[in-house]
């Protein structure tokens, strides 16, 4: 096993060694002998795509002998459905950005993307960018890693500090019994006011999950795994304690999952889970909302007794680039060069975050100064750089789908009702999901 990894490593660096002689300034054109030519997929986002065809022109402008396409992946049914299309009928780009981890658990298990941890210079690419730690979440069960995270949206709670002043509170709750207590006290001077007001928490769209259990999941869990490629991992207690947080704020009307429209925003509600694209439409559409002012940003409650200074973790909804095997070897080295390149730059990443207002996946983000003047123009966007290392990216198995609609279907929704308790829902869901997990499809 080893004798073949090293004769791979070999071959990739004399593949490697061709396409750097054919990038070098002393090029002939794309169209020379030793020329390669590849595609990159940009995210359905007219600022991302952007951002990587100026990337491309001013790579180009220095590798002669490469020839960089960058067009937006097709987005319909969904970016993910269109890949999966590209790739049977043998027309998938070399490279993508827009990868989340569970959708790069089916191309893995489809043989579909290229181990990134062996491509040269791997290590060199984590420690330029400073990711050491953000990475780590990205590991499959090989041992491999397919994904490089190019971006993190760390999920933050959100608390209307203009009216917990009210009831004497200066600071957000942080425990379940805290923001339990907290909604006693709302109920008494605010009848008709609620903790958190979601109506999400009882659809069963798959991807709602992110937003609610697993926020709250990951901070209890201190972002255990919760289902590998091949079996369920889930931290039980803190599983059922979110559940079971979830069942005590529906037992004591501090929930309210009808369809309202935007119950933090008007104060009907003074707690949400919040992504950092939320702002922009806040400063259109309600700008009384002054960060550290009517409202604070936190990580998400936690269960009581948990470990005194452990920093909190959070969901991460994060993307990032990956290689497709479709591409020859000399494409794909190629692209993991260009790739390379963009990523290695923190200036790069600047521009990323100035065009996107997409957090750059780096464990720095918070604390290194280039960004600093970024996040003095946006502090609302600096809580959630410097919690991009406590980030946790979605479950890495391939049936994420029908596992999260389940974990709706059985335990969240009718948690949400008050039709189960914490535990019947839970055990309802373990034994859907096993089967599930086990069956990969």
């Amino acid at each position: 096993m080893k004798s073949s990894k090293l004769i791979w490593s070999c071959a990739l660096i004399f593949l490697l060694s061709l396409v750097l002689a054919a990038c070098g300034g002393g090029g002939n054109g794309s169209g020379s002998p030793g020329s390669v030519s590849i595609t990159f997929w940009a995210a359905p986002n007219p600022p991302q795509e952007a951002f990587w065809s100026a990337m491309a022109q001013e790579y180009m402008a220095s590798h002669h002998n490469v020839q960089i396409t960058v067009t937006a992946m097709p987005s319909t049914p969904s970016s993910e459905s269109a890949i999966q299309s590209a790739i049977a009928g043998g027309t998938a780009p070399t490279a993508s950005e827009n990868i989340f981890s569970g959708f790069a658990s089916t191309l893995v298990s489809d043989q579909a993307i290229v181990p990134l941890d062996q491509m040269p210079g791997w290590n060199n690419v984590i420690q330029a960018r400073n990711m050491t730690q953000v990475i780590s979440n990205w590991k499959f069960s090989d041992g491999h890693t397919y994904v490089l995270p190019l971006y993190t949206n760390a999920m933050l709670v959100g608390w209307r500090m203009d009216i917990l002043k009210q009831l004497g509170y200066n600071t957000p709750p942080q425990t379940y019994s805290q923001v339990i207590a907290m909604g006693e006290k709302l109920k008494q001077k605010f009848p008709n006011k609620f903790v958190w007001a979601d109506s999400d928490l009882v659809t069963d769209l798959w991807y709602n999950r992110w937003f609610d259990f697993f926020t709250l999941y990951d901070a209890a869990s201190n972002g255990h795994s919760f289902a590998s490629s091949n079996q369920l991992t889930a931290d039980n207690t803190a599983a059922v304690g979110v559940l079971s947080f979830i069942s005590n704020l529906q037992q004591k009307n501090l929930l309210l999952t009808q369809n309202v429209t935007d119950p933090f925003e008007t104060g009907l509600s003074v707690m949400e889970i919040i992504g950092p694209w939320t702002f922009p439409t806040w400063a259109q559409k309600y700008p009384n909302l002054k960060y550290n002012d009517t409202y604070a940003l936190t990580p998400p409650p936690i269960p009581d007794g948990y470990p005194t200074g452990q920093q909190v973790k959070t969901f991460a909804d994060a993307k990032g680039v990956v290689i497709y095997k479709q591409a020859s070897q000399a494409q794909q080295l190629a692209a993991w060069q260009f790739i390379d390149w963009v990523l290695s730059d923190s200036q790069h990443d600047l521009q990323w975050l100035q065009k996107t207002d997409l957090p750059p996946a780096r464990d720095d983000l918070g604390t290194n100064s280039l960004f600093t003047s970024f996040f003095n123009q946006n502090p609302e966007l600096a809580p959630y750089a410097k919690e991009i290392p406590e980030a946790v990216p979605p479950m890495k198995n391939q049936n994420y789908v029908n596992l999260q609609t389940t974990l709706g279907d059985d335990a969240v929704i009718p948690v949400a009702k008050g039709q189960k308790t914490a535990q019947q829902a839970w055990n309802a869901w373990v034994a859907t999901a096993q089967s599930l997990v086990n069956s990969g499809s």
